[in-house]
């Protein structure tokens, strides 16, 4: 593993929105808590998160501003031990063989927290099995 021996690391890559990866990586980190470094990045500057997806993200414990997006990297990528990509489709060529999930958490009706809540239970039942994964136990 390139992280640590105990660690392995994960890198969550938004296309075209850095700011989505930080939220992204800042929900997996605080359901992995400290079994798994993780780190964000995006093609693009990061754009402004939907308030009702941070809120969405507050009502668990996670605040979106503690991860530090990053613009992607070649180096970035090939550091880490899982890179999981998001808002991709089907157009994925960049990564291959790295894991895939297709994370869209965004509120698109502009339907607030209740919208987004049930999206957030679903992701956060993926993410759980994501980190049984790479970090048994």
């Amino acid at each position: 593993m390139s992280a640590s021996a105990s660690r392995p690391s994960v890198l969550f890559v938004c296309v075209h929105n850095a700011g989505r990866s930080q939220m992204a990586a800042a929900f997996l980190a605080h359901l992995a808590g400290d079994r798994i470094e993780v780190r964000s990045a995006g093609s693009a500057p990061a754009d402004t998160v939907n308030p009702a997806v941070v809120e969405a993200m507050a009502e668990v414990g996670v605040d979106v501003s503690t991860q530090t997006p990053k613009i992607l990297t070649v180096e970035a990528v090939q550091s880490s031990d899982v890179v999981i990509t998001m808002g991709c489709g089907d157009a994925c060529p960049v990564f291959p063989g790295k894991r895939y999930l297709d994370w869209q958490l965004d509120d698109p009706a502009g339907q607030g927290v209740e919208a987004v809540r049930p999206i957030r239970d679903t992701i956060e039942t993926r993410v759980r099995e994501l980190i049984a994964e790479v970090a048994p136990g």
